[in-house]
């Protein structure tokens, strides 16, 4: 069965919201064969990167940049997962209150570094969640978690 770890920095209940779609969409009925690990970034161990098959990521824009929590896992797993997780598929959402490029850009930098692939297109999400950007990351957590499941 393979792996999908959603790796979250959820500080908010915007983010809370994002999240629980996310893990919806992911866990869906249509898709069989994917199991979903949720870590919070401060925490993941490099053991649960190693072991999943494709991630997730899910942070607030913090000043112009991605939350401080995803770059610190970003600094902690790097060496220790750089050759073993190559290739290997990932989405990402992100939220804040205006703009979101400078924290979408340093995520790209980081997945991009470690030769992470990018399976869906970056959820953007300003202000509140509406029913459509709740939908959108429904979707998100559907497709990554697609990208891994078994054709049967």
């Amino acid at each position: 069965m393979a792996t999908l770890l959603i790796i979250h920095h959820t500080p908010s209940p915007a983010l809370q919201a994002l999240l629980e779609a996310v893990v919806d969409g992911a866990r869906t009925d249509a898709i069989e064969g994917v199991e979903v690990r949720l870590e919070p970034a401060l925490t993941c161990p490099e053991t649960a990167v190693l072991a999943a098959d494709g991630y997730l990521l899910g942070t607030p824009a913090n000043l112009g940049y991605m939350s401080g929590a995803l770059k610190h896992f970003f600094d902690r797993i790097y060496y220790p997962c750089l050759e073993a997780t190559r290739r290997r598929p990932y989405g990402l959402y992100v939220h804040g209150n205006d703009d979101l490029t400078g924290a979408i850009r340093s995520v790209r930098t980081a997945t991009t570094g470690l030769d992470w692939r990018p399976v869906a297109e970056v959820l953007e999400s300003i202000g509140t969640p509406d029913r459509g950007t709740l939908d959108a990351a429904w979707e998100l957590g559907a497709t990554v978690a697609a990208s891994l499941a078994t054709p049967e």
